[in-house]
């Protein structure tokens, strides 16, 4: 590269000299299948520790084992290139080995929250006609009860994990009995169904055969359908190639290289593996690296404390919700976390101050990043070593570029000023499942013949190429690090009887980000209390998309053509 090309690129790519000094401007992608990481993990360290699951160990040895063994289970089944597999599962052994095994022969994951309600659980199987759903044993009956009442045509097989099967002998049964005490399915009593495939049945039944591995054209062939709603509340999947997950898997890998080791780090994997940012981040990063998966499969900070405690942990990917709960805890005075070198703060703002408090306690570098489902995810991050500025999302990864545009004109603007952040890089999805036009809409071609993502985020970009996120076009809100999209609550609360008019914003929280705020107008001769309508709301949908405040008006602005105005509302919060 010339002088010239140096100094022009220093003009239209600013952050470039701003990147750690191992990190490459650009970088060539495998084109592999994804599960082919796991093939070069147990290459490389067969018998390292893949997983850690309340102190059971696996060796990548292992794990690709079970991956081949439940492969060939499945296509014993007729699961086929291009057949859609929900996978909702919490952070456990069987959503590493099913994740790996369903992209080996073909299918396609449709990533699912287990903290959903049947109800939004109907609306991503529904959405992508999912044939199967890889699930826990205690939520059999009533995706068993949505079949029978017709709310999920498609799905022909259900394929129940217990958390049981691989928990050490004394931990086993007080675990079994206390889902019986609290009435859970078990595997042990779960209902006879049609296409109902117990996890320890398809493992011996796929035992000693050889899975035909399905022949992948990476940078058109579908790995991952990741949801993410939209302005009309109703989920979208975003179509991310083998290809845009190896990019970005690679992408990863290199900014956190020279701090992370070979086949040496333990990954403090808390950040849900359903989640975009945790199936980048931590699983398929941490497999390229040949690193030890810490699985926790809920967040409970004492028992966090514990493990860091334990097993000394050294990479720590997560979310500020996540770091302001341990800071607040009181064991952490009296926890040794020193073993921690990296943290990685995603899917939301993290607070000012929380990455001081933290190095009171560790050494460890932060760095916080930006990212979308569409983008599998991550498109930016502050850099380890070198400048980082607190409040920015950082700078974008290599071969990621990044603009602000005009809202209205898509015009490109210049240093500091606000409009829309839009992304163009090899991490860029394929497009929506079945939305052409949502896709059109999203995915545009510019001027230099380039596709560009609109993100729908509101920012700016400084004279170094750092950006920050000023707000968020959609109304989304975020709490915990999780989307919420105020149209989808706002339907739910349009149910109840006694509601007339809602709308819903975000108000900002020390602790999750920020919550669910819904402002309500009565019909009339109507009466409700703000307790029922959180109870009502509660029962439809995951705790996180809840109201956790109901605030009860007269009327609600609206612009002349009737649209409610949440704009004003959150001014006069």
């Amino acid at each position: 590269m010339d002088q010239s090309t140096l100094t022009q690129t220093s003009v239209t790519k600013p952050w470039l000299k701003h990147y750690d000094f191992w990190v490459p401007a650009s970088l060539t992608y495998p084109r592999r299948p994804v599960d082919h990481l796991l093939d070069m993990a147990t290459m490389q360290y067969p018998d390292n520790t893949a997983t850690i699951f309340f102190g059971v160990k696996l060796t990548y040895r292992e794990i690709s084992r079970q991956v081949n063994t439940m492969a060939a289970a499945l296509q014993s089944l007729g699961i086929a290139k291009g057949d859609r597999i929900a996978l909702m599962l919490p952070n456990c052994p069987q959503f590493v080995i099913a994740y790996f095994a369903l992209l080996r022969i073909g299918a396609i994951v449709a990533n699912v929250n287990p903290l959903y309600t049947p109800r939004e659980i109907g609306l991503i199987l529904n959405e992508t006609g999912a044939r199967g759903i890889f699930a826990l044993d205690q939520a059999v009956t009533p995706l068993q009860k949505a079949r029978e009442a017709s709310q999920l045509p498609k799905l022909e097989m259900i394929f129940a994990a217990g958390i049981q099967d691989y928990l050490p002998e004394p931990a086993r049964a007080p675990y079994v009995a206390n889902l019986q005490k609290n009435g859970a399915t078990t595997m042990d009593g779960l209902p006879q169904v049609a296409g109902l495939h117990k996890w320890s049945d398809l493992m011996a039944a796929g035992e000693g055969k050889t899975p035909q591995r399905a022949t992948i054209n990476p940078e058109e062939d579908v790995a991952v359908l990741q949801f993410t709603g939209g302005t009309t509340g109703t989920p979208k999947g975003a179509m991310l190639t083998h290809f845009n997950i190896m990019a970005n898997t690679l992408q990863t890998y290199m900014w956190g290289n020279h701090v992370l080791r070979e086949g040496q780090d333990t990954i403090l994997t808390i950040i849900p593996l359903f989640h975009v940012y945790g199936m980048t981040v931590a699983l398929n990063t941490g497999v390229m690296y040949g690193a030890t998966l810490l699985l926790v499969p809920r967040f409970d900070p004492t028992e966090v404390l514990t493990l860091i405690q334990n097993y000394k942990p050294t990479y720590f990917p997560g979310a500020p919700t996540i770091y302001i709960a341990l800071l607040n805890h009181p064991a952490l005075k009296d926890t040794d976390i020193s073993s921690l070198r990296l943290m990685n703060s995603g899917s939301a703002p993290l607070p000012r101050g929380v990455q001081e408090r933290f190095q009171v306690y560790c050494s460890g570098i932060f760095s916080e990043g930006y990212g979308l489902s569409e983008a599998s995810p991550t498109t930016h991050s502050n850099p380890i070593f070198g400048l980082q500025k607190v409040g920015s999302v950082g700078v974008p990864f290599p071969d990621t570029d990044a603009k602000i545009v005009d809202v209205e004109s898509g015009e490109e603007l210049g240093i500091g000023e606000i409009g829309e952040l839009i992304l163009s890089g090899p991490q860029v999805m394929k497009g929506y499942f079945n939305r052409p036009e949502e896709t059109a809409s999203t995915l545009r071609t510019r001027k230099d013949g380039k596709v560009w993502l609109h993100t729908g985020d509101i920012a700016r970009m400084d004279t170094d190429g750092f950006f920050e996120i000023v707000d968020r076009k959609k109304d989304m809100i975020i709490v915990s690090g999780f989307n919420v999209y105020p149209r989808e609550v706002e339907e739910v609360l349009y149910t109840h009887p006694a509601i007339q008019e809602c709308a819903v914003i975000g108000e900002a929280d020390s602790y999750s980000g920020e919550t669910v705020k819904a402002f309500v107008v009565l019909k009339a001769g109507q009466q409700a209390t703000d307790q029922e309508i959180i109870a009502f709301c509660r029962e439809r949908l995951a705790g996180y998309k809840t109201p956790t405040s109901i605030i009860f008006r007269d009327t609600l602005p609206k612009t002349a053509v009737g649209k409610i105005l949440r704009v004003e509302l959150r001014k006069q919060s």
